[in-house]
């Protein structure tokens, strides 16, 4: 294992499988003692034991941060600080595809539902990472937006394109709040992944996602704050 993230801690927090288990998996693979966070303990359990089998340090806390609810955000950063002493890096991947209609179908409640999950739910997993953040005096913060937020072209689903555009916004303007504090926070926006039985054929592997959150999260990007940093070889 490299020692890059040696003495680290790292709360990844959505789901447990996917981009958050290859994220997971790479940070403990680096070094780091990892938190995974998400609402199936079967999932959690499953990037757990991955990590553990390969000799990397990790545990697991029940909470959907999808879910908008504060309670969820501040018990996965509580325990993590418990469990593990720090919170030094976050990863914030909630991603609900919400309604698929053109905008004038959508209804008021799929509309609240998408934007609760993928920009409150960001919201307010930053804000309790952030209290603990500025009281150690620095941290990393890492949110999933999504490429199509930039393009304009994800038909069919404005709610959630909106959501991830306005959580882009939200991680430049939180950044530019907290770099005097010691904090950095990007985003990145990929695609679709593309992941074994998906047609997503010119997507990121999970994998290769996981490889950008690192960088952002490294020394190596010390000077990197306020990005949105877009994983789509294909031109806008």
């Amino acid at each position: 294992m490299s020692a890059r993230f040696a003495g680290r801690v790292v709360l990844v927090a959505g789901s447990g499988d996917g981009i958050c288990r290859s994220t997971a998996v790479a940070f403990a693979r680096e070094g780091a003692t990892v938190m995974v966070a998400g609402p199936d303990q079967e999932e959690l359990e499953g990037t757990v034991k991955q990590i553990r089998a390969e000799g990397g340090e990790a545990d697991l806390v029940a909470a959907d941060i999808a879910s908008g609810r504060s309670a969820d955000s501040a018990h996965m950063v509580a325990a993590t600080v418990e469990r593990f002493g720090s919170v030094d890096i976050a990863f914030n991947n909630a991603t609900v595809s919400g309604p698929t209609s053109n905008l004038a179908e959508i209804e008021e409640q799929d509309w609240a539902e998408t934007l609760a999950a993928n920009l409150t739910g960001v919201w307010m997993a930053m804000k309790h990472e952030l209290v603990h953040m500025e009281s150690q005096g620095s941290g990393v913060i890492v949110n999933t937006a999504c490429n199509m937020a930039q393009t304009g072209r994800l038909v069919g689903q404005s709610a959630y394109a909106a959501s991830k555009a306005a959580l882009s916004t939200l991680t430049r303007t939180a950044a530019h709040e907290y770099i005097g504090k010691g904090i950095r926070i990007n985003a990145i926006s990929p695609g679709p992944a593309h992941e074994p039985g998906t047609s997503f054929a010119d997507g990121a592997t999970p994998e290769q996602v996981a490889e950008t959150v690192l960088w952002l999260c490294s020394s190596e990007a010390s000077f990197v704050v306020g990005h949105d940093l877009v994983l789509d070889k294909k031109t806008v």
